[in-house]
């Protein structure tokens, strides 16, 4: 796709003169403080880096280039006949910072389709795994064994001038976005559905034929894939899968190997995988109460319950935010018009008007609101797919949308390796002594 890939050149090459001519000017201003607790607690809020494709605000939740998640479902292309955005044009946003017009998004669409076709080593990796490996360690091995086919990594070793490294990782990252329906799909195919894989269908759009090579077939389902890819391609760079592709990727390990490192992170509690923990914790729920409809009083109390033993309630607080996720309030709306009678959305619902103020009444949560992950869940088992603990699959191959396209942009603006600087405890005793000037 020359046209898409020319317009990102062109983009890149005008925002790194000007970076260039920032950093003239105003590169030794200071954009921020580093307190001690940051150090020592994840470098929780510090200004670090710079990441172009999205920005998490604290009040207003995730922008996609300025966009809010709500102007996103209204301005972004749709699938004829369809309700939901197309996650090509979020791609495409992303990349080049332009809404993009049906016709492209028609165009980025067929040109994922004509880079798909998966090499046969690929399945015969995954297989030789045991077929009770969790999902996500079967779809990193599948991204690890892609890597193969690296253009990046071909070309440099060959010597490539750093000026065209854009352009091969470039090239990978579109390969690679382009085939991941396939690897999630084989693995899950292989792990639920006795390994009777389903070939690609021609015509459908990235997460149509996603959802064709699941085995769903259903409006509701294709609907719900277009805005569950859509709405958690990018979340800005400090999370763990956006901070650790782009931390690999700063050592020109390819697009391959910086993903996998990426979905390796996602693949965390914390990260990730807090949505398959989400509908567990609702289950269990459900089964300690003897009912799929809970009071508001039950599962106020099992919450109190599940506080009480030192545990958290999955899906709410966030790092950043400090309301109700966007993201949840977009998967609530989709789940009103097309499931409002499901018990387990019903569920949900009860759950986001229980928890907070439980939360709140305790005096130490920032935000006591719900994030993406306390909705997710719910809308899946009702459109058909119960294996929870693939759902960080689904996440992951949404996610690869943002951080590869935060990747490119790396690779076009030349950004050095990252290498931050580190201390130990006895640097700190001795800084607060008056005897070191670490931060000086």
């Amino acid at each position: 796709m020359e046209k898409l890939k020319n317009l990102f050149k062109a983009k890149a090459d005008q925002l790194g003169a000007e970076i260039k001519d920032i950093l003239k000017e105003h590169g030794s201003k200071k954009i921020g403080e580093v307190q001690l607790a940051q150090a020592y607690q994840g470098m929780r809020g510090i200004t670090g880096m710079v990441y172009e494709t999205s920005l998490l605000d604290a009040q207003e939740g995730i922008r996609f280039r300025g966009y809010s998640i709500p102007e996103l479902q209204e301005k972004l292309p749709k699938a004829p006949g369809g309700s939901e955005p197309l996650p090509e044009g979020i791609f495409y946003l992303m990349l080049t910072g332009e809404l993009p017009t049906e016709a492209d998004v028609k165009e980025l669409s067929a040109d994922w389709a004509k880079r798909s076709a998966m090499p046969a080593h690929v399945t015969r990796t995954i297989d030789a795994l045991p077929v009770e490996t969790h999902p996500m360690t079967q779809f990193v091995v599948g991204v690890m064994a892609l890597q193969t086919d690296s253009l990046f990594a071909k070309k440099y070793a060959e010597g490539v001038n750093k000026k065209d490294y854009w352009s091969y990782a470039y090239e990978d990252s579109m390969n690679l976005i382009a085939r991941l329906p396939a690897v999630a799909a084989h693995v899950y195919r292989r792990k639920y559905k006795g390994g009777q894989t389903i070939a690609p269908a021609a015509g459908l759009d990235w997460a149509g034929n996603f959802a064709h090579m699941l085995g769903f077939e259903t409006d509701k389902f294709r609907e719900l894939m277009r805005l569950y890819l859509t709405i958690h391609a990018d979340h800005e760079g400090g999370n763990v899968s956006a901070h650790t592709t782009h931390l690999v990727g700063s050592a020109l390990s390819d697009p391959y190997l910086a993903f996998a490192a990426g979905m390796n992170g996602l693949a965390g509690p914390l990260h990730g995988l807090a949505n398959q923990e989400v509908i567990k914790w609702i289950f269990e729920m459900q089964k300690a109460l003897g009912t799929e409809k809970p009071t508001s009083e039950q599962i106020a109390e099992y919450v109190k319950k599940t506080l009480a033993e030192g545990k958290v309630v999955p899906g709410y607080g966030h790092a950043v935010l400090r309301k109700t996720d966007p993201r949840f309030s977009a998967q609530m709306e989709f789940a009103k018009k097309h499931m409002a009678d499901d018990a387990l959305c019903n569920t949900v619902w009860n759950i986001f008007e229980t928890v907070p103020p439980i939360l709140q009444s305790l005096g130490k949560i920032k935000n006591p609101w719900p994030n993406v992950d306390a909705h997710s869940g719910a809308l899946l088992v009702n459109a058909g797919m119960r294996e929870y603990d693939y759902y960080t699959v689904l996440f992951g191959v949404s996610r690869a949308l943002g951080v590869l396209a935060g990747l490119i942009w790396d690779r076009g603006l030349s950004f050095p390796i990252e290498r931050p600087k580190s201390v130990t405890t006895a640097n700190v005793k001795a800084w607060l002594k008056g005897e070191d000037s670490i931060w000086e």
